[in-house]
């Protein structure tokens, strides 16, 4: 052991939180974690845009006495009734298989189970997001190349 490193102290893979702050600038998050057992890295941005900030993360305590929200300032726009689409994973939302191609799914369109309706590009690789019943598309809530968070509604179907 030199004497830089301390017995327990944790290893940062530097190659790992250069990584996570690339997807940072591809995908215009603010920030991502990555948790592999007891380490947690968590690489973050600052709101206006300069470098990133890269923070380990320790393990977490026991949670405090639940904290009185704010009232919400705006109110979410109203989503059709139907079956929500939401994002399997975090990346880029794309509606069409190349630009300048047409969309795979446009509002008022009959879709299949199955079919799919969109691409969520994630490190490099390009994700297909199905149908998961057939109907009729009612809304679209993404734009095309927009970034896009886990869970984070995409389409309704009817």
């Amino acid at each position: 052991m030199n004497d830089k490193q301390e017995k327990g102290a944790m290893q940062v893979d530097v190659a790992l939180v250069r990584e996570l702050a690339a997807l940072l600038d591809d995908t215009h998050l603010t920030e991502i974690e990555v948790e592999d057992g007891d380490r947690k890295i968590r690489v973050a941005r600052k709101a206006g845009g300069g470098a990133p900030i890269y923070a380990p993360q320790p393990a977490p305590v026991a949670a405090a006495a639940p904290v009185a929200a704010a009232p919400a300032v705006a109110a979410e726009p109203a989503v059709p009734a139907g079956t929500l689409v939401r994002s399997p994973i975090v990346g880029t939302a794309y509606l069409s298989a190349e630009p300048g191609s047409a969309p795979f799914a446009r509002i008022g369109a009959q879709v299949s189970a199955g079919e799919t309706l969109l691409i969520v590009e994630a490190m490099k690789v390009m994700n297909a997001i199905s149908a998961p019943t057939s109907g009729t598309v009612k809304a679209i809530l993404v734009d095309n190349g927009q970034p896009i968070e886990y869970d984070q509604p995409l389409i309704v179907i009817e």
